[in-house]
């Protein structure tokens, strides 16, 4: 059987480091084994805007988080934003 590669190109570096930070404060200790990690929508856009490092803009900020929800890094349920496959991210 054929692979199946994603024909969209990857995302930007600037997207995969705002999804990592936010990775970052999803995965808190002590949450149990079972939770998912998971970043309330408001907090996150938060977290990436305050950063002086990735230094976004609020429309940038929204666009990182749309690409990252289009493409499967989280799924949102509830205003949160839940790690799809947090295994490789925690």
């Amino acid at each position: 059987m054929a692979r199946v590669t994603d024909p969209r190109p990857p995302l930007p570096e600037w997207i995969l480091e705002c999804y990592d930070r936010l990775c970052t404060q999803a995965c808190r200790p002590g949450a149990g084994e079972d939770s998912v990690p998971l970043i309330n929508y408001d907090d996150a856009t938060a977290i990436l805007a305050a950063d002086a490092e990735l230094a976004l803009e609020q429309r940038d900020v929204e666009y990182a988080l749309t690409r990252l929800l289009e493409r499967g890094y989280f799924y949102e349920v509830e205003d949160e934003l839940r790690v799809t496959s947090p295994d490789k991210h925690c």
